[in-house]
């Protein structure tokens, strides 16, 4: 959530960020609802403050004698006028918190304008695209691939885009988690195993809600919500706490399953492993101090090109643009590996900066010593994706003869340096 004032002082600035990301927001009846909510404010601390006085002057008068009646009348007109007014606050109020929720993160300065992906900005690149197998292929037409990833029978168990992992391909993807996992151990991220049903409070207060209703998996009865990235579980861990700023920056990761919907997909971008509506993803989060937010934010995103050089894949860095920035977050990069078979990139990481967007709306503080809590800065990042990583991988490095020669760094976690579908 913004900084209510900041809406309040400078309006324009916000109607300028907010503009950045090419979203339409009506922020004049935001500005109108919050004028509205403190006026009323205003006045019903005033009728308080009148009811308190006129309750003073009674108790110095006589029960029972014309003054004292006089004022018992005085008393019920003003606790009728303050219940009115009492009540259109509340109405006004819960508005007005309303359309706060609905209100974007503003862009970082840094960000580039633009309105698609298209308009993205290469940050950086790693690898050399033509230094892969001259055999590469889609990876759903590598021989023997349906027998280990099964994508009919998924289907018919549960729908779409919820493949069984069989045999080797179960073990490549624990090979692949596994190695994420000591990676970011490695460099210094505490392990958690979190809960992979959340309620709606999360996913407010990560900005899921109200942005992302028809993206997720909601139960019915409970009304909890299937993750659809760690970040949603392990970003609520502090959830209404205060954090000693000595313990700055607080580094989590998390493997879970992540669950989307994914409306609307369709097309080459759904082929294969490309887009699924169940995966598997190690998450890397960072709560930080509001002064080394965008230095943390460089070093989370190093955290995950690690991996990718380790796994000898090509990337590059993508620097998103305003409009193709999530409604969350003021500054994003997205990791993109490259996929021979298919000849195009395919985005296996983003991370993010929230600064204190998510922490408002989870009042998750900080404060050293006796000093007033203030606001962490809250980021995120995969570290990484499975699926794109596990099809580059098979693409990548296929062989005249069908198997897969796969990198040592990843050998010593799935056993062998070859796998065949066959």
């Amino acid at each position: 959530m913004l900084d209510p004032k900041l809406l309040r002082e400078s309006p324009d600035l916000v109607r300028a960020a907010i503009a950045k990301k090419h979203l339409e927001v009506d922020l004049d009846a935001v500005v109108a609802l919050d004028s509205r909510w403190r006026s009323l404010l205003t006045e019903v601390e005033a009728m308080r403050a009148q009811s308190k006085a006129v309750n003073g002057e009674m108790a110095k008068l006589p029960k029972g004698s014309p003054e004292f009646i006089a004022k018992v009348g005085e008393m019920k007109a003003l606790k009728v006028g303050a219940k009115a007014k009492e009540d259109e606050l509340k109405e006004t109020e819960a508005a007005w918190q309303q359309a706060m929720m609905e209100l974007p993160n503003l862009p970082h300065e840094s960000v580039p304008e633009g309105k698609t992906g298209d308009d993205n900005v290469v940050h950086a690149t790693h690898g050399d695209v033509t230094a892969v197998s001259a055999d590469a292929k889609p990876h759903w037409e590598i021989p023997g691939f349906e027998n280990a990833f099964d994508f009919p029978r998924g289907s018919k168990v549960t729908g779409a885009g919820f493949p069984f992992y069989i045999g080797d391909g179960a073990k490549l993807v624990r090979a692949l988690l596994h190695m994420f996992l000591d990676h970011a151990g490695e460099a210094g991220y505490v392990e958690v195993n979190p809960p992979i049903f959340v309620n709606a409070a999360s996913a407010t207060a990560t900005g899921q809600l109200p942005d992302k209703e028809g993206q997720m998996y909601e139960t019915v009865g409970d009304h909890l919500y299937a993750v659809p990235t760690a970040e949603v579980p392990l970003t609520n861990f502090f959830r209404d706490e205060i954090i000693d700023a000595a313990d700055l920056p607080v580094m989590r990761c998390a493997y879970t399953p992540c669950f989307r919907r994914e409306a609307g997909s369709y097309g080459k971008d759904v082929r294969g492993l490309n887009r699924l509506h169940q995966f598997d993803k190690v998450e890397l989060l960072k709560w930080v101090h509001p002064s080394t937010s965008y230095t943390e934010l460089d070093a989370l995103r190093g955290d995950a090109e690690r991996l990718l050089q380790k796994l000898e894949l090509p990337y590059r860095v993508l620097l998103m643009c305003g409009g193709d920035l999530g409604f969350a977050q003021a500054k994003k990069y997205d990791l993109e590996v490259w996929s021979a078979g298919q000849q195009r990139w395919l985005e296996v990481s983003s991370c993010s900066n929230f600064e204190s967007f998510q922490a408002r709306r989870a009042r998750i503080r900080y404060r050293a010593g006796e000093a007033k809590p203030e606001l962490v800065h809250t980021l995120n990042g995969s570290g990484l994706a499975v699926p794109r990583v596990l099809a580059a991988l098979l693409e990548n490095n296929l062989q005249a003869d069908g198997s897969v020669k796969l990198p040592a760094a990843l050998v010593p976690y799935f056993g062998r340096d070859t796998v065949s579908f066959g």
